[in-house]
C-alpha cells in the first residue's frame, strides 16, 4: 500500500512537471514562473475548446474567466479619485489626482485602452487599475480607462467606434476644463488590442475635419496592427510561445470580424486574403519594412490571394474588414502618417506581434514622425500586465518604469 502511494505520488508529480514544462528560450527571465503562469492559460484554453466542442459555451465565453478572476472595484484612495462616468454612451473609469489646496495647474491626460484581443479584458482588471493609479501619481495626470464593448458579441467596428466616441467627447474644450486638463498634453495609449485601437484612433482623428484639439502622443505597447499576413517571422518563430500563441492571436482576429469558423480556418492557413485586400499587402511586406536582423531563418513569401474568397467562405463583411485601416492601422498610405503625433512603441522578441510593431516603427520614421522604439530582447507578450502577485515579473516593472518615464518626458 505504501509502495503504491509512492508510485502514485511520483506519477502525479511527473505528470504535473511534464504538463507545466515548456521549451521556453533560456534568455527569458523567471522561466519557471512563466511556465506556471502559462499552464493556467493553457488549461483554460483546453477547457474552452472542449466546452465549445460539446456546445456548452463558446470559446471566448470560457476564456473570459481570465477577466473575471482579475476584476477589482475601482475605488478612490488617499492619492487618487476614481469615478465611473459615461462619455457619449460609453463607460469610462476616470482616475484623477486628489486636488491639493490652491492647485490650479492644468494636467496631462492619458486615454488608456486595455488589451485582450478585443474579446477579453476590462478596465476593472487589477493590473490595469494599478497601472492607471501609477500614472496618476507619477505623472500628476488624469487617466481615462475605456470600457469598450467586446467581440464576439460586438464585432468590428463596434470596439473601435466606442473608443473613438470617447476620445472625441473628451477632446472638447468644455470637457477638458471640467477635468483641468491641458489640451496640448493629451496622449492615447494601449496594450496589444488596445494598442491597435490607439493607433487607429490616432490615424482617424488627424483626418477629422474641424478637429481643433489634437493628440500630442501615442504610446503603443506590443500592438497588433495588421491582419493580412499572419506568417511574419515573429508569427512563425513564436507560434507556440506563452502567453499568446499564434492560434490564439488568429482566433482573436477572426472573432473580431466574425464568429464563423470558416474564416478562422482560412486565417490559420494564411489564405484569407482576397483581391481587394491583396492590393494592400505592400504595406505589410516584412521583407521591406522589417530590419534584416529580425528576418531570422525565414524568407518572405507573399500571402496567398484566393479569388472569390467571399463566395468560397461565404463571408462578405469580414473580407471587407481586412482592408479597413481602422482594423489594421499598418494599411494606411504614407501620406496619412506624416501628421501623426510622436510615438512610443514597445515590442518584445518573444511575441507573435513583434514584427507588426517594428514595421510600424519603420514606416512612421520614414514619414518623419518622432518615434521612440523600445525593444525587449527577453520580453514576451503581455509582460507589462504581470505586476500583481502571484504573477508579478521583474520585466513587467522595468517595462512600466520605462513607459512612464517616456510619458513624463514627452507628454
Amino acid at each position: 500500500m505504501k509502495l503504491g502511494s509512492i508510485i502514485l505520488f511520483v506519477a502525479v508529480c511527473s505528470f504535473t512537471a511534464y504538463y507545466i514544462y515548456e521549451p521556453i528560450p533560456e534568455e527569458i527571465e523567471e522561466r519557471w514562473k512563466l511556465m506556471l503562469t502559462n499552464s493556467f492559460f493553457r488549461t483554460l484554453s483546453h477547457l474552452a475548446d472542449l466546452s465549445e466542442l460539446l456546445g456548452l459555451k463558446d470559446y471566448m465565453g470560457v476564456m473570459y474567466f481570465i477577466t473575471l478572476v482579475e476584476k477589482v472595484s475601482p475605488v478612490s484612495d488617499e492619492h487618487v479619485k476614481v469615478t465611473v462616468e459615461m462619455f457619449d454612451g460609453v463607460e469610462v473609469v476616470v482616475y484623477q489626482p486628489k486636488q491639493q489646496g490652491g492647485d490650479a495647474e492644468l494636467r496631462r491626460a492619458v486615454i488608456y485602452l486595455h488589451g485582450g484581443g478585443w474579446c477579453l479584458g476590462s478596465t476593472r482588471m487589477s493590473p490595469y487599475d494599478l497601472l492607471a493609479r501609477t500614472m496618476v501619481t507619477e505623472l500628476d495626470a488624469v487617466v481615462l480607462s475605456v470600457e469598450y464593448r467586446l467581440a464576439p458579441a460586438h464585432h468590428f467596428p463596434v470596439p473601435y467606434e466606442d473608443v473613438y466616441r470617447v476620445v472625441k467627447h473628451f477632446l472638447q474644450k468644455g470637457v477638458l476644463v471640467q477635468y483641468s486638463v491641458n489640451p496640448e498634453r493629451i496622449a492615447v495609449s494601449g496594450d496589444s488590442a488596445g494598442g491597435n485601437l490607439a493607433a487607429a484612433v490616432s490615424q482617424q482623428l488627424q483626418k477629422e475635419p474641424g478637429q481643433q484639439i489634437k493628440l500630442k502622443a501615442q504610446a503603443l505597447i506590443y500592438p497588433v496592427l495588421q491582419a493580412l499576413d499572419l506568417n511574419t517571422p515573429s508569427y512563425q518563430q513564436n507560434r507556440d510561445m506563452p502567453i499568446l500563441p499564434r492560434t490564439l492571436m488568429v482566433r482573436f482576429w477572426s472573432e473580431y470580424f466574425t464568429s464563423d469558423k470558416a474564416f478562422f480556418r482560412a486565417m490559420m492557413a494564411n489564405t484569407h486574403n482576397n483581391p481587394e485586400s491583396s492590393s494592400l499587402l505592400k504595406f505589410v511586406n516584412w521583407s521591406a519594412f522589417l530590419p534584416e536582423s529580425y528576418h531570422g531563418k525565414y524568407n518572405y513569401s507573399a500571402p496567398a490571394v484566393v479569388q472569390g474568397v467571399r463566395e468560397d467562405v461565404g463571408l462578405d463583411g469580414p473580407s471587407r474588414s481586412l482592408s479597413d485601416p481602422r482594423a489594421s492601422p499598418l494599411l494606411v498610405p504614407d501620406t496619412d502618417l506624416h501628421s501623426l503625433p510622436k510615438a512610443y512603441i514597445l515590442t518584445c522578441e518573444y511575441d507573435v506581434l513583434r514584427d507588426d510593431g517594428i514595421m510600424y516603427v519603420t514606416r512612421l520614421r520614414a514619414a518623419g514622425v518622432d518615434v521612440t522604439h523600445e525593444h525587449y530582447d527577453t520580453g514576451f507578450h503581455g509582460g507589462l500586465m504581470f505586476t500583481v502577485w502571484p504573477t508579478d515579473f521583474l520585466i513587467a516593472h522595468r517595462m512600466t518604469d520605462n513607459y512612464i518615464k517616456w510619458l513624463k518626458e514627452n507628454l
